[in-house]
């Protein structure tokens, strides 16, 4: 241990930087993490009759969080932890299963071998990385100053965990995949996958060529494929729910604070010498950033307040998609591409009365030239949706109106009362009302419009309350007098991954199937806000009618038949082209509707142009006769003709050289996939309660 305790040491940023991986793994964490005082009232889960409590789980919860924060610099939001939580929860599940096994199969990690780890001729990757010059070499002088450092104790200390997990995680992997191999049949296709090349000619004759009228399918086979199918069709138990949702959206009050809250700050800003790229630091919920945008790309209010602007004014706040947004004006830079913003009066022609339609165009534009108020007219008189603003169209770049109308506004001077014009809509007078040949360089502070935590309490005790009424008396009839919408789902199973129309929730899930019909649920929390529900019917396991499938089944069985009409065109084709020396390109003259086409230089592991990646094809091609006509080849889409005309041939030295490489690939993926089964086999084996629904709702 005197070894050890000599090599505790680095710089803070090294602290940082393996305290900020030591997530990576946390799976195979050795910590303590149940030794609170337990409570039967307190506990979330058990893992093989071990008892998880909440202060323990809270905790790995809490550190978790911690570290994704030091790694990526972002806090989880409200929004993310129930999905966060899960992630956790299967970590620990996963920590908790390894740990038994590694016990049961002795496997350990001695101080010596971190030791020789550290201290040996190729230390960790994790570590060594810190020490690489701008040559790109290992500064060994450097790194054994630095873990022997005295001021590096912690860092030593997260530093010799993490080695610890990962010579454990190595030996548990050693251990369980001893038993793979690759053979050398895998690591000669995986050669000949990567490496041999073929082009060839070739026509396929799709399914889809086939017209329905030449196949048919009786009731009996129907009934036959589904009796010899029937696993096919079968169906767990399903349930639904009738539930009442309690969105999370914010109230007018939240709006109004924030729009207020960014009116103090444009005020504070009009008398400050900070830049505004302080204040969107401070205040935005997006991060800085200068755009370049024309008016058409801007909200309409935006763009109005920009476009009269000066550089350097800040306008604003502005209600958007994104929230209340304060902009800030930098420059304007010319642009080759116009942007206009119009008012229109729409007249349509109605019962094809074109001269009806003309004249009222006519009448509207003589009172405009005689100083009518323009907006006024378009609420009394336009057809358009438009009316009710007055007309105005908004600001529009070319190409996105009529041709007609583009041509007419984009020659129009400013406040021109335009000549009636004729559309596919029907006749339009103009009014330009702003042209700009400028683009905008802005920046903005955002604050996205959420529901405050005053409102989100409300909205929750709305959802308390009535679940409370709810439960005691008539679950629809309570919904009903409070004017709620009761919603019912389709059904789900019991591994449903999210429930239909609600969304992910374990907890919910978990009330639904462990209760009966007509039992209400508490309130539980979903993405969309909170949520009430009742089991609304129970739907015992069985197997979907065939009245239900019988269309699936009749669509599946015409097109096996077709694709063997495919193979009997296919067939004659071929010899009507030539038999094994024909040309295959000649295909189309005897059927045109076949797809004829070639290939050049593909490998089995890419895609032919026009199929995608067709086992059927690739499989032939890699042994094809070269220069020979195949047989009708069957796919699942129809049936090929292929000639191959080049393949590469295998390149003994090439392979000689490439095969450590691949055999050392191909078990790597082989023995992670194996760990990966493992582990799953592990969970599935396992004994777990998950009670967590009990604590967070």
């Amino acid at each position: 241990m005197g070894m050890m305790a000599k090599m505790r040491s680095l710089a803070p940023w090294f602290i940082l930087s393996v305290g900020g991986l030591f997530v990576l793994f946390m799976v195979l964490s050795d910590s303590k993490i149940t030794t609170l005082a337990r409570a039967n009232n307190n506990i979330v889960g058990e893992i093989n009759g071990e008892e998880i409590t909440y202060q323990d789980f809270a905790k790995m919860v809490e550190q978790y969080r911690k570290n994704q924060v030091a790694q990526t610099g972002k806090d989880i939001s409200e929004d993310q932890m129930d999905a966060f939580r899960d992630q956790v929860w299967d970590a620990l599940v996963t920590q908790k299963l390894i740990d038994e096994k590694m016990k049961e199969y002795g496997i350990t990690v001695t101080d010596q071998e971190i030791v020789d780890a550290i201290k040996g001729p190729n230390p960790p990757q994790i570590l060594k990385q810190y020490f690489i010059d701008s040559t790109g070499n290992f500064n060994r002088e450097a790194y054994d100053a630095a873990i022997m450092d005295p001021k590096n104790k912690q860092a030593m200390i997260e530093a010799e965990n993490l080695i610890r997990q990962q010579l454990l995680q190595q030996k548990l992997q050693d251990y369980l995949a001893a038993s793979v191999i690759v053979s050398e049949g895998e690591i000669k296709r995986k050669f000949i996958d990567q490496n041999i090349k073929i082009s060839a000619d070739w026509a396929l004759f799709s399914f889809l060529i086939v017209p329905d009228s030449l196949v048919s399918v009786s009731d009996d086979e129907i009934q036959n494929y589904y009796d010899e199918h029937k696993e096919d069709y079968k169906l767990e138990e399903r349930r639904k729910l009738k539930y009442v949702l309690f969105k999370k959206q914010p109230s007018a009050d939240d709006s109004m604070y924030i729009r207020k809250n960014l009116e103090a700050i444009v005020s504070k800003l009009q008398n400050d010498t900070g830049t505004f790229k302080t204040y969107v630091e401070i205040y935005s919920d997006k991060p800085y950033a200068q755009q370049t945008v024309a008016l058409d790309e801007l909200p309409e209010e935006a763009a109005n307040l920009l476009y009269k602007a000066k550089p350097g004014t800040v306008v604003g706040p502005v209600l958007t998609d994104e929230g209340y947004v304060v902009y800030r004006l930098v420059k304007k830079v010319k642009s080759k591409e116009p942007v206009v913003r119009a008012s229109h009066i729409l007249v349509k022609v109605k019962d094809n009365n074109e001269d009806e339609a003309k004249k009222k165009i006519y009448e509207i534009y003589n009172e405009l030239k005689k100083g009518a108020n323009f907006e006024e007219l378009a609420r009394e008189k336009s057809d358009d949706g438009t009316s009710r603003f007055g007309g105005d169209l908004g600001w529009f770049s070319k190409g996105l109106m009529v041709p007609e109308f583009e041509r007419v506004a984009f020659k129009g001077r400013i406040g021109e009362i335009l000549k009636p014009v004729r559309t596919q809509f029907g006749y339009h007078v103009i009014k330009v009302t702003g042209r700009t040949n400028n683009k905008y360089v802005i920046e903005k502070i955002v604050n996205q419009i959420k529901p405050s935590a005053t409102t989100l309490d409300e909205i929750y005790n709305a959802a308390k309350d009535f679940a409370y009424l709810a439960q005691k008396n008539d679950f629809e009839n309570e919904a009903k007098l409070m004017k709620y919408k009761v919603v019912e789902s389709l059904p789900f199973t019991e591994d449903a991954r999210s429930i239909p129309g609600i969304g992910n929730s374990k907890a919910l899930l978990k009330f639904t199937f462990e209760n009966g019909v007509g039992d209400v649920s508490d309130v539980y929390k979903v993405p969309a806000g909170y949520v009430v529900a009742m089991i609304s019917e129970i739907l015992p396991a069985g197997y979907k009618p065939l009245e239900e499938v019988k269309t699936q089944i009749s669509r599946k069985l015409k097109k096996e038949k077709k694709i063997e009409k495919t193979l009997e065109m296919a067939a004659d084709a071929k010899k009507k082209i030539g038999g094994d020396n024909g040309d295959v390109t000649m295909v189309k003259t005897y059927y045109p509707k076949a797809r004829v086409s070639n290939v050049k230089d593909f490998t089995a592991t890419g895609t032919i142009p026009g199929v995608g990646r067709d086992y059927a094809f690739i499989n032939y091609a890699l042994t094809a006769e070269i220069g020979k006509v195949s047989d009708p080849i069957k796919s699942n889409i129809g049936s090929y003709l292929i000639k191959v005309t080049q393949r590469t041939k295998f390149d003994s030295t090439m392979y000689s050289l490439q095969k450590k490489f691949l055999r050392d690939n191909l078990l790597k993926q082989k023995k992670a996939r194996f760990f990966s089964e493992w582990i799953k086999k592990l969970k599935e084996e396992a004994d777990i309660v998950d009670n967590r629904y009990m604590f967070y709702r």
